[in-house]
């Protein structure tokens, strides 16, 4: 039976109760403004996820001891992830983001700019202060990643020539990056120098990752019920998964057929529901259903190879998480 949130949480519950604490410490600042902005962006919080794979990680690889390094590793994370949220919002034109207002939405694009900056310089001297060259260097590449990998989204659905290796470099690069260094920077904080622990903790990460950017494009194809609007990615123009499959294994006009849909006609609605359709009848959902288990078995395979706990129990629990989420 699959575990809830808060038995997940459960062995980590006293470190995340510390962590919030000291999230919104590093936060602080010393005008008001900024203060109220980011007292909002705390209280808007999702469900933690990368903070949990910090510490669950840091614990399964310290023997069950986090220390101050998995604190600031944490909020180094969060706190570059929040800045790229921000910023995010401001270039989507975006107005919600998880049901509530976006920090542009209520103070306009040049704060929110500013508010970003301010979130990513704040990250930056917490790991420079105290000398956690290692955890920046982690937390810095999958943001480079992250900037590398929408660029590359973006590129290519200009064109609409994605194929399956480059929507797996995209997802790498976009998703899995992130989710790779929190599970890093978790092992990195408690054993800095064991470095073939931390890469192969960073690989479960990736494919977890992967796996977990595999089932939000599932929702594409859904039901509306699931908090992502219906055909979302095709009204976008993202190419993921089931549709490149069920592109690859058209016939030529038909290939050409649905391209055009997506290029041309993605904002009517009953043209968005005949990719779907398209796409469902081509197998494409089961074939991406099949991708997204290999990786999420890959990740398992690897977390089985360390040592039975309570830290491991609680992983696997978050690993089929992210796999068997609603939203």
């Amino acid at each position: 039976m699959a575990l809830t949130l808060k038995e997940i949480q459960a062995p980590i519950s006293a470190e995340m109760q510390i962590f919030e604490d000291k999230f919104k410490s590093y936060m602080k600042s010393n005008v008001f403004l900024l203060d109220k902005i980011t007292t909002y962006i705390v209280k808007r919080k999702g469900k933690q996820l990368r903070p949990m794979f910090v510490f669950l990680f840091a614990k399964l690889c310290g023997n069950g001891v986090v220390n101050e390094r998995t604190y600031r590793g944490a909020a180094l994370i969060e706190l570059l992830h929040t800045a790229t949220l921000v910023h995010d919002d401001v270039v989507d034109e975006a107005n919600y983001r998880r049901g509530f207002f976006s920090v542009n939405a209520l103070w306009k694009n040049k704060i929110a700019v500013l508010v970003g900056d301010y979130l990513l310089s704040r990250g930056l001297l917490l790991s420079i202060d105290n000398n956690d060259f290692d955890l920046l260097k982690l937390v810095s590449t999958a943001v480079r990643e992250m900037s590398e990998g929408e660029l590359l989204q973006i590129e290519k659905a200009r064109n609409l020539d994605i194929r399956e290796a480059d929507y797996y470099q995209i997802i790498r690069q976009k998703t899995a990056s992130l989710i790779a260094s929190c599970c890093a920077t978790g092992a990195s904080s408690v054993v800095p120098e064991d470095k073939e622990t931390i890469e192969k903790v960073r690989l479960v990460g990736e494919k977890v990752g992967i796996a977990f950017q595999i089932k939000d494009d599932l929702f594409d194809y859904g039901t509306a019920s699931i908090g992502k609007p219906l055909g979302i990615d095709i009204k976008e123009k993202k190419m993921t998964l089931p549709l490149i499959y069920a592109l690859n294994n058209a016939d030529w006009l038909l290939k050409r057929k649905i391209i055009n849909i997506v290029k041309n006609e993605s904002d009517k609605p009953q043209k968005v529901q005949q990719v779907i359709a398209f796409v469902k009848a081509s197998g494409g959902i089961e074939y991406a259903e099949k991708s997204m288990n290999k990786y999420l078995l890959e990740a398992l395979e690897i977390l089985y190879s360390f040592d039975d706990s309570i830290y491991k129990s609680s992983l696997e629990g978050l690993i089929q998480y992210t796999i068997q989420r609603d939203k």
